[in-house]
């Protein structure tokens, strides 16, 4: 699966592993003041580990994800602009989704 990935696949994959990441690292040690943690974790978690149903495509996967990453960019806008405590987190989740989406465009094919 991996050793056949294009590098543009590579690099979603990756940018799919760090958008997991943050999504794990923001909602394990910082605690949403307006809901209970597992509740939050629970909604920003799971929508991510969906695409891995879809992993033997590597393509399909990473079309899943990158629609999916749509939403974490908003995510990350809002709380870039409002948070000052999570910016730094908000920024890495733009990131991230930017990337995400960078390489989805990247590996689009004209046909002939």
């Amino acid at each position: 699966m991996m050793a056949t990935a294009t590098v543009t696949q590579k690099t979603g994959l990756v940018a799919w592993a760090g958008l997991l990441a943050v999504q794990v690292l923001w909602y394990s040690l910082y605690v949403p003041v307006s809901i209970p943690r597992w509740v939050a974790f629970a909604l920003a978690v799971p929508p991510l580990l969906l695409p891995l149903l879809a992993l033997p495509n590597v393509t399909r996967a990473l079309l899943w994800v990158g629609i999916l990453s749509l939403f974490y960019f908003c995510h990350g806008v809002s709380e870039t602009w409002s948070s000052s405590a999570d910016r730094w987190l908000g920024i890495l989740e733009i990131a991230f989704a930017l990337l995400l989406i960078g390489t989805l465009g990247a590996g689009v094919r004209r046909r002939r």
